[in-house]
C-alpha cells in the first residue's frame, strides 16, 4: 500500500522535475544574444548608449529619428568606434517608416538604402522596417500584395548595401494583424525580406506570441522583447494598452522562450520598451528590471 507521504513525495518530485525541466527549457534558449533597444531615453542616445552598456546588455538598438544621423550621418565610423568602446555591438537600427504610396517608391527606397549604408559602416547588422497603414481609407487585398512586393525590392537594395533588412509588424501598421502579416509575407520573397518578430505588438495584434514563433519560424531573423498591459483608455493610452517591463504584462513569455528553444533560434532578441510606464522611474532602472527578469524568471545568461 502507497501510504500519503510517500504519494506527496512522489508528487512533490513529479513536481520538481516538471519546473526543472520547464528551467532547462529556458536556459537552453540562452544562444539569444541581448540588446536593448535606446528608444527608451528618446532624443539622448549617448545617455542611452552609456547605462544600456551598464546595465549589462551587449547590444543597443538606435533610431533614424533622435538625432543620431545629424551627429553621425557622414561619419559612421565614430559611432562604430564609440560602441566598441562601450563593448555593445549595434545589431539593429530603426531606419523609420515606409509608405507603400506609388508616388513615394523612388524617395522609400533611397531613404532606407542610404540608412543601410551607414548601417554597414557604422557595423551594425538590421535594417528595420515599420510599414504605414493607409490613411483614411480601408486596407485592401492591393496594398497586401503592394506592401509585399516592396519590401522585396528594398530588401534587395539594402542586402547589396551591405545589411539586412528586417520587417517590424507593428500597430497601426499594414501588418497590424496576424492575417494582414500573413498577405503581406504571402508576396514576400523570404531571400531578402526577413522579420523582427516583436512580442507585445504581435499580442496586442490579436496574436498568441507562442503560436507565433513557431508560425513563422522561417521567417523571424530577430526579436523584439517587449511586454504590453491593458490600461484604460486616455490620452497616453488611446488604443487601450501600454507597454511596460518583461514580467508585467499579459505576454506569456516562458512559453515564448520556450517556443524559441524548440525552434533553435539563434541570434539577437532587443529588449524594448517605448516609454518608462511608472512615474518616477528611469530608464536605466526599467533597463535592470528588465535584465533581472530575464536572468532571474527566464534564466539567461547575459
Amino acid at each position: 500500500m502507497v501510504t500519503r507521504r510517500q504519494l506527496l513525495q512522489t508528487f512533490a518530485f513529479g513536481a520538481s522535475a516538471a519546473i526543472a525541466g520547464i528551467h532547462r527549457t529556458l536556459h537552453a534558449a540562452a544562444s539569444i544574444q541581448y540588446g536593448y533597444a535606446g528608444i527608451t531615453w528618446g532624443n539622448d542616445y549617448l545617455k542611452a548608449i552609456d547605462e544600456i552598456a551598464a546595465a549589462g546588455f551587449h547590444g543597443v538598438q538606435l533610431r533614424a529619428g533622435d538625432g543620431l544621423l545629424d551627429r553621425f550621418g557622414s561619419r559612421p565610423a565614430e559611432l562604430r568606434d564609440l560602441l566598441s568602446q562601450k563593448k555593445l555591438a549595434f545589431p539593429v537600427f530603426s531606419s523609420g517608416n515606409l509608405s507603400i504610396d506609388p508616388a513615394r517608391e523612388r524617395e522609400m527606397i533611397d531613404l532606407h538604402t542610404s540608412h543601410a549604408r551607414f548601417v554597414k559602416d557604422a557595423g551594425g547588422r538590421y535594417v528595420q522596417i515599420i510599414d504605414e497603414r493607409p490613411k483614411g481609407r480601408e486596407v485592401v487585398a492591393d496594398d497586401y500584395q503592394r506592401a509585399g512586393r516592396l519590401l522585396t525590392e528594398l530588401g534587395k537594395r539594402v542586402r547589396d548595401a551591405g545589411a539586412t533588412m528586417v520587417y517590424h509588424p507593428h500597430m497601426n501598421s499594414t501588418g497590424e494583424k496576424p492575417k494582414e502579416l500573413d498577405a503581406i509575407l504571402e508576396a514576400a520573397d523570404r531571400q531578402y525580406v526577413r522579420v523582427l518578430f516583436d512580442t507585445a505588438h504581435f499580442q496586442q495584434g490579436g496574436g498568441d506570441p507562442v503560436a507565433g514563433v513557431r508560425t513563422y519560424r522561417d521567417w523571424i531573423e530577430v526579436l523584439h522583447l517587449k511586454d504590453v498591459r491593458s490600461v484604460p483608455v486616455g490620452k497616453d493610452a488611446p488604443g487601450g494598452y501600454q507597454f511596460v517591463e518583461l514580467g508585467r504584462g499579459r505576454v506569456d513569455l516562458p512559453g515564448v522562450f520556450a517556443a524559441l528553444n524548440a525552434i533553435n533560434f539563434k541570434g539577437w532578441g532587443v529588449v524594448e520598451l517605448d516609454r518608462v510606464p511608472e512615474p518616477g522611474r528611469t530608464p536605466k532602472e526599467s533597463a535592470d528590471i528588465n535584465r533581472k527578469y530575464l536572468v532571474e524568471r527566464l534564466h539567461q545568461s547575459m
